[in-house]
């Protein structure tokens, strides 16, 4: 075996197959052999941090379970959407996540209050910063669920764990007493360590007539509402000018 078959198989051993690809492009490459030792192992190097953080982004992404496939730098911002272009240059750092914030999306059906908490999200995996995606109808039968197979413990260290838990469409669905207090629960325990995004076609001063009990609907609007962002998303549904396009 010669010493560039052994170099590249050790390289495989310690699990740096991507340096180890580097290293066999090079050698294919001979102008490349004119360039100092220093450089080129820190192309190698290079190499290897890249497809780690590519691993990472593309499993945080998968944990995330995000329905749509979003980018802020793929927002539409026509006039009359309601999107200021500093606001979301600003959340996009979310530097709102580090300080425990919360970010509220309002706005009719159709819209894109979904596809931009995606988006949202998406950004906040390119910074290694987990997601965790829950449409609230979805959110409300899992809780039911679980509270019948003896799963909630599991569920909610499951809802607390991840820096941003993404609710939405809040308000549809059924929210049953039961429902209530585990997201309370989550809710209280979230508060001090990391973010919800939350979108729904409802204003929040209404938001207290969507919950079982006004106790618990007090204690869930304080601890989110007066600590978020919010957009206040207008305009025409975007399904309807995609059909259009169509």
């Amino acid at each position: 075996m010669s010493a560039v078959q052994q170099t590249t198989l050790r390289l495989r051993e310690l699990k740096l197959a991507a340096m180890a690809e580097a290293y066999e492009r090079q050698l294919e490459q001979p102008k490349l052999h004119q360039i100092d030792f220093d450089s080129r192992l820190a192309m190698l190097v290079e190499a290897e941090a890249q497809a780690r953080d590519g691993r990472v982004l593309k499993r945080l992404i998968y944990n995330a379970d995000l329905p749509e496939s979003a980018s802020l730098e793929d927002v539409d911002h026509r006039p009359g959407r309601g999107l200021d272009k500093i606001q979301l240059a600003s959340l996009a750092s979310c530097e709102w996540v580090r300080r425990k914030q919360n970010l509220i999306l309002i706005g009719a059906t159709g819209v894109g209050k979904t596809w931009l908490a995606c988006a949202f999200g998406y950004q906040a995996c390119r910074l290694r910063i987990p997601v965790l995606f829950y449409r609230a109808s979805d959110l409300y039968e899992e809780i039911a669920e679980a509270a019948h197979t003896g799963a909630l413990p599991k569920l909610k260290q499951a809802l607390t764990k991840p820096n941003i838990l993404i609710i939405d469409d809040f308000g549809l669905g059924e929210m049953n007493l039961a429902s209530a207090q585990v997201l309370l629960d989550v809710i209280d325990r979230r508060m001090r360590a990391s973010s919800l995004i939350i979108t729904s076609q409802f204003p929040t001063d209404a938001w207290h007539g969507l919950f079982p009990d006004q106790t618990i609907a007090d204690a869930i609007l304080d601890r989110v509402v007066h600590q978020a962002h919010r957009l206040d998303l207008k305009g025409d549904s975007m399904r309807k000018l995609r059909a259009k396009k169509a």
